[in-house]
């Protein structure tokens, strides 16, 4: 069987959720709560049969890209972000 290695990601602002798709397989996502002006980021998950590829990178950056295109801070409260937010100064508040 062979896996589409097209990745599209949206926003699901009713389910407060950035979603990486590979074909129409969900394969890796952002969940974050909002509180006035501050996106919370508090679980990243990528599902195990796609580790290893850096989706939960790509992931990331586009949601903190876009949170910071909205005029919104960023929470990190999930370790994942936190680290990347670390690793990436140019996303600190």
């Amino acid at each position: 069987m062979t896996q589409s290695t097209e990745s599209r990601i949206e926003h699901l602002p009713a389910q407060s959720r950035f979603a990486l798709y590979r074909g129409d397989t969900l394969a890796a996502y952002a969940d974050y709560s909002q509180r006035g002006d501050l996106r919370d980021f508090d679980h990243t998950v990528t599902d195990p049969q796609f580790r290893g590829h850096g989706l939960a990178g790509q992931i990331v950056r586009y949601a903190l890209d876009a949170t910071r295109e909205e005029g919104l801070k960023i929470g990190t409260s999930c370790s994942y972000v936190e680290k990347f937010v670390a690793e990436h100064p140019e996303y600190r508040n």
